[in-house]
């Protein structure tokens, strides 16, 4: 393994792959040099000497400049590097790219579930969704009514049978009996008693919107909440309003009209202050749900071509070696989709600060560069404003692990998007619909980003992280790859790929990048469950389109 990389030939500062001691003898380029002092694994030192207001460049862009002097083989941190990054303008310069070698993954197909407009879902899911906060009670009452009773399991990996128990014990059972009944079903006996088989659940997205707040949150809500029903990996919804609030129904089918204009899904809507009682609410939602579930049953999973994948690039809880292990091998599957016809989906804007002039350059169109410089520099000054920045976007847990810039962090991130060339730019909720690269304005905020790309259309997500996270979404599978071998032990039970053999030297990022495609394929074709679906992780945070870095 190697003790140590300059990931690119500008950068004048090394990345510890390893923990080095002091005197470690260092050889890098031109330069033959001992440690100043120890330096942390994940973490940075200096290539040369540097003087105070020197520029520090990595991944061969400006990441910060120093704040002290910094001498040959010293550490890099807070106290001396402070951040920085370039300027930046819509004007593109000529972009050409290389597509990966796809032959090995040209005739491959994903079994998925294919819908009257043309899209193909890697899950087929019924939604229950309130248009207010105050509706969330009824949706919990409907899943109450449902989930369990139609074999749905999803807070644990099995089911207690109580039911078994209080009929023995009305046949007269003794205690000796009642003792030694088995009631504990496993997941797989749970799935085989599903009343629906083709479905693979009931999604219940409460929120804590709709209502107060500024008109603008309403009807963002209503576009996401559309978002969520268009969505391919989705059959039908129900729908419950209070009738008052500031998201109304017509809202929101203003918004289905938009994304769905042929309206090929059944959405069946409940206003509370119309009905005559809770109880005749609930009963009608209860049954007009449960038909919805035998039409969505009868669709079944069939062939579909790599190019209806839609892939959500997201990363979260990153460490030193989120940059140079799990992001680029993610780019790698990224563009390999790209060359066979899909849409890879890069989001959270705070972390592409530092590299927006290589975004730019990949835009194939002046609308789009324009339309991205637009929104970053609208989110940087709304930042700005609030007595924030972009450069506040670094987590405690990302500084302690090396990340020490926003424009460090970024720059590690972007590597998430591969090299393709970057086809659209859109705005929070806005639909994904050209092939190729896109990149989707949404915060850093983990789950806002994560229910942000689910409600643009991606039917999977891809989660890179290097300190774990237990980061889910109610409809779109969401596989988490670790940077490094280490988290992935300890946390196997949320992790579903191990990126660290890259930082090990047992994989390249182009023979994990292949890996990570495969296994892509599996889960869309529901041969694997992600783990956060077997944990029933269903994280789902509307942005309000306030500060979120």
């Amino acid at each position: 393994m190697k003790l140590y990389t300059q990931i690119d030939r500008k950068d004048n500062i090394v990345v510890a792959l390893q923990t080095l001691p002091q005197k470690t003898w260092i050889d890098v380029a031109d330069f033959s040099f001992s440690l100043k002092q120890s330096i942390a694994q994940k973490h940075k030192f200096a290539l040369c000497d540097l003087s105070i207001g020197d520029e520090v460049i990595m991944y061969g862009v400006l990441v910060g400049k120093t704040t002290k002097a910094i001498a040959q083989g010293e550490a890099i941190t807070t106290e001396n590097l402070k951040h920085a990054s370039t300027s930046y303008n819509a004007n593109a310069i000529q972009y050409n790219w290389t597509p990966p070698d796809i032959s090995s993954f040209k005739q491959k197909t994903f079994k998925g579930y294919h819908r009257e407009d043309g899209s193909v879902g890697t899950r087929n899911y019924w939604l229950v969704i309130p248009l207010t906060f105050c509706e969330n009670r009824n949706v919990d009452v409907l899943e109450g009514a449902l989930l369990e009773q139609l074999g749905y399991q999803t807070k644990n990996d099995f089911a207690v049978n109580t039911q078994d128990l209080i009929k023995a014990y009305k046949e007269g059972a003794s205690e000796k009996e009642l003792l030694a009944k088995d009631i504990i079903a496993t997941k797989e006996e749970i799935r085989e008693q599903r009343v629906f088989s083709n479905v693979d659940g009931i999604k219940f997205l409460k929120h804590d919107g709709g209502c107060g707040g500024i008109r603008q949150d309403s009807e963002t809500l209503c576009h996401l909440l559309a978002g969520y029903i268009s969505n391919p990996n989705v059959a039908g919804a129900t729908v419950f309003s209070l009738g008052c609030q500031n998201a109304q129904i017509e809202m929101l089918q203003e918004a289905l009209a938009k994304k769905d204009p042929n309206g090929t899904k059944p959405v069946h809507f409940f206003e509370q202050q119309q009905s005559n009682s809770e109880r005749e609410l609930i009963a009608q939602a209860v049954k007009k749900t449960f038909v919805g579930l035998t039409e969505a049953n009868k669709i079944e999973r069939g062939e579909a071509s790599l190019d209806k994948l839609v892939l959500g690039l997201e990363c979260g809880g990153s460490d030193g070696f989120s940059g140079i292990s799990a992001n680029p091998a993610l780019g790698y599957a990224s563009d390999l989709l790209t060359a066979l016809g899909g849409i890879p989906v890069l989001s959270e804007f705070p972390e592409l600060n530092g590299v927006e002039q290589e975004i730019v350059n990949r835009c194939t169109s002046e609308y789009d560069a324009k339309k991205f410089t637009s929104l970053m520099k609208t989110y940087s000054e709304r930042a700005i404003a609030v007595g924030s920045g972009f450069e506040n976007n670094p987590s405690p847990g990302n500084i302690k692990d090396g990340l020490i810039t926003d424009a460090m962090k970024s720059a590690g991130a972007a590597k998430k998007g591969g090299t393709s060339p970057i086809t659209a730019v859109l705005d929070y909720t806005e639909k994904i619909e050209k092939q190729g690269l896109n990149l989707l304005c949404t915060p850093g905020n983990d789950v806002e980003s994560t229910t942000g790309l689910a409600g643009s259309g991606c039917n999977m997500i891809v989660f890179t992280t290097g300190l774990g996270t237990p980061t889910g979404n109610p409809i779109a599978p969401v596989l988490k790859l670790s940077s490094n071998t280490h988290l992935f032990n300890k946390m196997h039970d949320i992790i579903d790929i191990d990126a660290g053999t890259i930082i090990s030297g047992e994989d390249t990022i182009a023979s994990k990048g292949e890996a990570i495609l495969e296994y892509i394929i599996k889960v869309a074709s529901g041969e694997i469950e992600a783990k956060a679906e077997q944990k029933g992780q269903n994280d789902f945070i509307p942005w309000k389109r306030g500060i979120s870095l």
